[in-house]
């Protein structure tokens, strides 16, 4: 997988710096949304990709939490103390890069176009460091985090078997496909009792998509109930380094390779200046 990350690298800086963009979404809390954003992060990392992670899940930080890691500075100290955007970023697991949430980020809603402009022209400056931006988005979705949401390039919603779950990520990719019906749906399936759960929820869930929104989603992949998981989070370890052989972390290398190898021809991949456009638009929309 090295070899396919190193060609993916190589074709990114003679591209004109196309990065893929990711939004990690749910319908609900409690679905194991930041463990994956942070555990696939890490996983993309260990191939050799640069990664930055950006906790957007407002006022939480679990991004924190699950890494048992504390950042200097989080996305609040840069709206309110003016701190640049380069400074708060820390440092993971095998060199992921990542933005905390801290406590302030429902400041975004009253950003002004002065603080736009300077959030937006930071932004643009650092992403170019990058092959993956991943966005660790609140559950549901807001008039704010939509903004961030229809910009990036694919969407992966996480959900799990249990029926109220089911319900709330179709809510959630209605209310997408209502604002933008072009973005690509990736489903992670979390949670399952075996392969057999996971595929039948992804079929009930795609079965809803195509009937009423005349939709498609990818099933992106399966993670299974898996004990070592809560162990993971317990001790504060992200659960691909505390057991690097369970069932969980083969799955998520498994989603791994399985982006990797979608982004290795770029197709339709975004280079900094489109992704930053279509952003600055959205924020920028007072509407």
């Amino acid at each position: 997988m090295n070899d396919q990350a190193d060609g993916l690298r190589a074709r990114l800086k003679e591209e004109n710096q196309k990065f893929k963009t990711i939004a990690v979404a749910s319908g609900k809390g409690g679905v194991g949304k930041s463990n994956f954003s942070l555990n696939f992060s890490i996983s993309l990392c260990q191939t050799g990709l640069n990664v930055l992670l950006f906790d957007l899940d407002i006022g939480l930080g679990n991004l924190e939490i699950l890494m048992g890691r504390s950042a200097n500075y989080s996305i609040a100290d840069f709206l309110e103390k003016n701190i640049p955007l380069k400074d708060i970023i820390s440092e993971g697991p095998h060199g992921l890069d990542y933005i905390g949430g801290g406590t302030g980020l429902s400041h975004f809603v009253k950003l002004d176009d002065e603080q736009i402009s300077r959030f937006t022209g930071e932004l643009a400056d650092l992403i170019q460091n990058y092959d993956y931006i991943i966005l660790d988005m609140g559950a549901g979705i807001s008039e704010e985090s939509a903004k961030f949401i229809l910009s990036v390039q694919e969407i992966a919603v996480i959900t799990t078997p249990e029926p109220t779950s089911i319900t709330d990520a179709y809510s959630i990719m209605k209310h997408i496909h209502l604002l933008d019906d072009k973005i690509p749906f990736r489903l992670v399936i979390n949670r399952s009792e075996g392969e057999r759960e996971g595929q039948e929820t992804y079929e009930r869930i795609s079965a809803v998509l195509s009937r009423f929104l005349g939709r498609e989603a990818d099933l992106l992949g399966i993670i299974p109930d898996d004990r070592s998981i809560q162990q993971a989070v317990k001790r504060q370890i992200p659960f691909i380094l505390y057991q690097e052989n369970s069932a969980a972390s083969k799955a998520i290398r498994k989603m791994t390779e399985r982006v990797i190898g979608m982004s290795a021809s770029f197709a339709d991949g975004h280079n900094s200046s489109h992704f930053m456009s279509k952003l600055k638009k959205f924020l920028f929309n007072r509407g």
